[in-house]
């Protein structure tokens, strides 16, 4: 009944991060990709193996009472959504209790939770959007890929995700490559120019910043009139810069082989608790501006008042520690990426911060060189968590406080097992919600 292929009908009795709808039969559980608490679906069976099995849905037989008509034609091709069907105050609950199961499964027990933020806002929340060049019926295609189909792209008219100038900006760019019939990057046969087109908006401060992304196979000699249209757009927000990226690897990511600005300048600003951020075309920064403030004022609260020394451990561009600065005699930031590093510092001095210092390295290794003693540790590790040795060291500096910010409740259960077999208590947990409409959560923790 459960084999592989096999075919089943079962309703959905819970959703487990990320995405996954719980379904029962012949006393197994069965793990259904994209399934909603309460649905009553047709599902094959696609792996069973060492007692986990997954179905894919073949058919929603009946409609989870949670269930709303979705407010954008996409849904359900295009893969930037998963929750749009599901009114917000429901989203949220979904997400609190998957993140409160999987502690619990850890054996983390004991701590005040102090609930779920909701992001400011539900919809147009997004600072950053990686849109794909593609083909449809109506030839060059720029948008989304489709759910679970690498090759293939989805139009992102009337996304919910961003503002209107996005798709403004993305409109006017499709259009300009249709007119001189530039062929888009296959990613079968490495044969084509357009792969990607990065567009980033301050949420605070409105400055636009587009990053044209093609391989080097044929010279566009016309971008330069591009980047006059687009800043002759009537955007809500200031375009502040357009560049053009070449990147000729053959992996399905965006890097940079080299990049000229065409016009304007080569960042944004944001303003984040008072503080200014710049912004590079590949900085990292937290894609949700608006929640950023909630995120960060979260971790704020949690540090001790007047913490001492801190390190801030996989500190990316240094956001948290210029956060924490105020309050700390020293902040000392440690990221594997130097460029993160580079732009630390330059935020660091835009900001006046003289008590923070970035180191650019390894976790494991650095550790070792820094000969000093901290009263509060913060953990911003990325989706994978802790690297166990480095797990290891860090419990070994003793350091009397931690903050852990975690963007994968499944590593952070984890490492947070980890942390309470060796002496440490969850004391405090909040989650802040950063990604309105699809599976993934911020949570932060507090450990003594």
């Amino acid at each position: 009944m459960c084999k592989k292929g096999s075919i089943i009908e079962a309703t959905v009795v819970d959703t487990v991060f990320p995405n996954k709808g719980l379904v029962y039969a012949n006393g197994k559980e069965i793990l259904v990709h994209g399934a909603l608490k309460g649905q009553r679906l047709r599902i094959q069976i696609v792996k069973h193996r060492r007692g986990r099995i997954e179905a894919k849905i073949l058919e929603v037989l009946e409609r989870s009472p949670l269930e709303q008509e979705p407010t954008c034609q996409q849904f359900g091709l295009c893969g930037g959504c998963t929750y749009l069907n599901v009114p917000y105050k429901h989203q949220l609950e979904i997400k609190e209790s998957q993140v409160l199961r999987l502690l619990d499964n850890a054996g983390i027990t004991g701590f005040d939770f102090l609930g779920i933020e909701p992001s400011p806002r539900e919809s147009a929340y997004r600072n950053k959007m990686e849109y794909t060049f593609g083909d449809s019926d109506d030839g060059l295609a720029l948008g989304l890929h489709r759910r679970r189909m690498r090759y293939e792209v989805s139009p992102v008219t009337g996304c919910q995700l961003v503002d209107e100038d996005f798709l403004l900006i993305l409109d006017l760019v499709l259009d300009h490559f249709r007119e001189i019939d530039i062929p888009f990057y296959h990613k079968k046969s490495h044969q084509g120019v357009l792969r990607n087109l990065v567009v980033r908006k301050a949420g605070t401060t409105g400055e636009i910043l587009v990053n044209l992304v093609t391989t080097s196979q044929r010279e566009l000699t016309n971008l330069t009139e591009l980047g006059e249209d687009l800043g002759e757009l009537s955007l809500s927000g200031r375009l502040k810069g357009f560049l053009h990226t070449i990147n000729d690897g053959k992996a399905d990511t965006i890097r940079a082989d080299s990049m000229r600005v065409i016009w304007g300048d080569d960042h944004i600003t944001e303003v984040i608790l008072g503080l200014t951020f710049r912004i590079s075309a590949f900085s990292f920064f937290q894609t949700n501006s608006y929640g950023a403030e909630k995120l960060f004022g979260t971790v704020r609260n949690f540090a001790e008042s007047r913490p001492g020394t801190v390190f801030d451990l996989y500190c990316g561009t240094g956001t948290i520690a210029q956060i924490i600065s105020p309050l700390a005699d020293e902040v000392f930031g440690i990221e594997i990426v130097p460029e993160a590093i580079e732009a630390a510092r330059e935020n660091a001095k835009i900001n006046g911060l003289d008590n923070c210092r970035f180191i650019a390295g390894d976790v494991l290794i650095e550790l070792d060189a820094l000969d000093k003693q901290p009263d509060l540790v913060i953990l911003d590790p990325p989706r994978g968590g802790i690297h166990p040795k480095a797990l290891e060291k860090i419990i070994g500096i003793g350091a009397p406080h931690l903050v852990y910010v975690s963007c994968q409740p499944v590593s952070l259960a984890k490492d947070l097992a980890v942390l309470a077999s060796s002496g440490y208590s969850a004391t405090m947990v909040k989650c802040v919600d950063m990604f309105p409409h699809t599976p993934h959560i911020e949570t932060v923790v507090k450990l003594e």
